[in-house]
């Protein structure tokens, strides 16, 4: 695939960051309408009640800073997820929704656990080591840029903070990097000069038949070309590598 067919723009990098960021505000909207919360279709621990909080609870959060806090990183790594791996954005959202939920609801506190949180650490787990393991450079600039900007999100994979819930981070970042490796994705092809491709014959490049083994210039002349009476002739002198260590100091 050439590089501009897959860095193509879709109307997809448009509305299906919009659809996510619309339905997570739309929910806690029908919260403060009805005075109510949606707490309990969170995900629960070991209960066969819980389990439905692995579809539902990416949609429910606890408070406006909370909903505000996942807004903006929701927004732009679904944005990047499908623009720069459209053709594979749909299962890894699917597959990484069920793992990091069903990861959540076998090892997590007993605790409702709620939030697009766990998402966010897929998505952020997914384009940071899928763009590693791609080896091609605009991808992996994709990665050291998830670094620069979401680093900081690793700390709290482990339990340093009350109320957050790590084992949604945790299973959202070990989802992200195991779609990663074990997920395909096509990658484009970048521009190769000719002298890159494996077909490539140095002996009838025009260029190259100018320098001999050494990289020195080799003079030619046309055929049937004859000095002119008075013309200036100059003769270069090259030392090879050997010659240069054998002479006097």
């Amino acid at each position: 695939m050439s590089e501009s067919n897959y860095f193509k723009f879709t109307q997809a990098v448009i509305i299906a960051p919009l659809i996510g960021v619309i339905l997570i505000w739309t929910v806690f909207w029908v919260e403060l309408e009805l005075h109510t919360n949606f707490n309990d279709y969170g995900v629960y621990p070991r209960t066969l009640k819980g389990l439905r909080g692995i579809v539902f609870s990416p949609f429910i959060h606890g408070s406006v800073e909370h909903l505000y806090n996942n807004t903006i990183p929701l927004a732009i790594l679904t944005a990047s997820l499908f623009y720069f791996y459209r053709d594979i954005a749909l299962k890894v959202l699917l597959y990484g929704l069920l793992f990091s939920g069903l990861f959540t609801w076998g090892v997590g506190r007993p605790s409702y656990h709620i939030g697009a949180s766990g998402i966010i650490y897929l998505l952020a787990s997914f384009v940071f080591f899928k763009g590693v393991f791609s080896k091609y450079y605009r991808l992996v600039a994709l990665s050291l840029v998830v670094v620069f900007i979401y680093g900081s999100l690793l700390w709290y994979v482990f339990p340093i903070k009350d109320g957050i819930s790590w084992e949604g981070h945790l299973g959202g970042f070990i989802a992200g990097l195991v779609l990663a490796f074990f997920m395909k994705a096509k990658t484009p092809s970048p521009k190769k000069f000719d002298w890159e491709r494996d077909d490539y014959d140095a002996e009838a490049d025009e260029f190259l038949r100018h320098f001999d083994e050494d990289g020195n210039f080799i003079e030619t002349k046309p055929e049937g070309h004859k000095e002119e009476e008075g013309s200036i002739k100059i003769t270069y002198h090259y030392r090879t590598k050997d010659q240069k260590d054998r002479l006097p100091d």
